[in-house]
């Protein structure tokens, strides 16, 4: 297992639409066992692959508290087959937007469809805190994140306030030759 970096806010990989594996074999496995040893590093409840940069629709999650028992859910090939009509609001923050928080609304309960480690075809009914997260972390998969279910306001300025962040981050670009000559 590996620890990968975690992709953040304004990379454009996190926009991608993620592909199915179809198949959970030992690669994905892998893949799956690097996430979980990314979130749990992070640390975070849900990690989708492509906010590791892999664009394949594989999320991990692990709701257990730190003195519980680690209990990882993983996830292949999702697929959102009923939402309750009832939403539910809880406040999210993402590993791929660090540090930013806002309440968000979501379906109550959902019923997904989805490949797990062994490759079997498995339902889930979820509710509450883990019809959330995989919600979440379903939507990473499709390109989207959770300040897409904001206010116009609060979304852009998030994105502007990571766009900063990034822009304070990036090393200078070398100037180039001719340009030195100018001003030296």
């Amino acid at each position: 297992m590996a620890i990968r970096s975690i992709l953040c806010l304004p990379d454009p990989r996190l926009r991608a639409v993620s592909q199915n594996v179809g198949v959970v074999d030992d690669s994905v496995r892998a893949l799956m066992d690097d996430m979980l040893a990314t979130m749990y590093d992070a640390p975070g409840i849900g990690l989708a692959a492509i906010q590791i940069g892999v664009a394949k629709r594989v999320i991990v999650i692990d709701l257990a508290k730190k003195d519980e028992e680690p209990a990882p859910l993983f996830v292949a090939d999702p697929e959102i087959l009923e939402r309750s009509d009832d939403s539910s609001i809880y406040e999210e923050g993402c590993l791929s937007v660090p540090d930013y928080y806002e309440e968000v609304s979501r379906p109550a309960k959902v019923r997904v469809r989805f490949l797990d480690r062994d490759n079997q075809r498995r339902e889930i009914e979820a509710e509450g805190l883990l019809a959330t997260c995989l919600q979440h972390e379903i939507d990473h998969l499709d390109g989207k994140l959770f300040i897409d279910h904001l206010s116009r306001l609060k979304r852009e300025r998030a994105i502007k306030k990571f766009a900063k962040a990034a822009r304070l981050t990036e090393p200078a670009a070398p100037r180039a030759p001719e340009i030195r000559e100018k001003l030296g």
